[in-house]
């Protein structure tokens, strides 16, 4: 985390830059996260939480620059340079911002998740559709277990992420500690949502291909939630440290 807020009176000065900040130019608030600790104080309280005004930010110092990215999500660079915001614009706690973010991870994975459940369905659904109605041979593709088989096991794959899911919401809603939770659901849903993708694209051969079926345009989309908001990867190391008790990787 490179972007510093540094005390200067009644304001803070920031300096620093955001990468992947989602529709930064169309937004008039942004939740900034940035290190106001320094050497002498404990690693847990280095970061702090500011609720920031954009449109006076703009005028001070920041600027934003779009990413021309492989999906369609409006996602910008944000640079500060001397941006001076007020005190007030401080969250709660000098040092405490890193505690205020992690529960609203918990919350953002959630939606992901319930996300990419919807994805999943929407690419369940269509390659039904199209294994009943499209015929070679004399008989629908459908009747192909090869074609069958695919269908089945992305249906059931997301069901069971669909359950994780709902557990981690409704742990979240009852004020609970969900973070092992969140984290399995966002994993397990983004993984059946990539595997519906590619069924999919499978059942609908070439024309997968063609923008008019929206196949392509999905599945390019369904991609992204293995990476962001975080990695497969780094979840189950989460899971493997934090839960099972497992050493350290990094």
């Amino acid at each position: 985390l490179e972007t510093v807020a540094v005390k200067d009176g009644d304001s803070y000065v920031i300096n620093g830059k955001k990468i992947w900040t989602s529709r930064a130019e169309h937004s008039d608030l942004m939740l900034l996260l940035a290190k106001t600790g320094n050497s002498d104080t404990p690693r847990k309280n280095w970061l702090s939480t500011f609720l920031v005004d954009m449109n006076e930010a703009k005028k001070s110092g920041m600027e934003i620059h779009p990413i021309d990215c492989l999906v369609n999500h409006s996602t910008c660079q944000v640079f500060f340079d001397n941006v001076r915001i007020p005190e007030s614009a401080l969250i709660g706690a000098e040092g405490d911002g890193f505690k205020y973010i992690l529960s609203s991870m918990n919350a953002e994975r959630i939606l992901i998740a319930s996300e990419c459940i919807g994805d999943a369905k929407f690419f369940i659904d269509r390659a039904t559709a199209y294994a009943n109605e499209r015929t070679v041979f004399g008989r629908p593709i459908g009747q192909n277990q090869g074609i069958q088989f695919p269908i089945a096991e992305a249906y059931a794959q997301t069901e069971a992420a669909s359950l994780m899911v709902q557990k981690a919401a409704s742990l979240f809603q009852e004020g609970v500690n969900c973070g092992e939770e969140a984290n399995m659901a966002k994993y397990l849903a983004s993984e059946a949502s990539w595997k519906a993708a590619d069924m999919c694209m499978q059942t609908h051969g070439g024309f997968a291909f063609a923008k008019e079926y929206d196949i392509e345009r999905k599945w390019r989309e369904a991609r992204l939630y293995r990476i962001a908001p975080i990695s497969s990867n780094l979840i189950l190391s989460f899971v493997a440290e934090k839960v099972l008790g497992l050493p350290r990787s990094y």
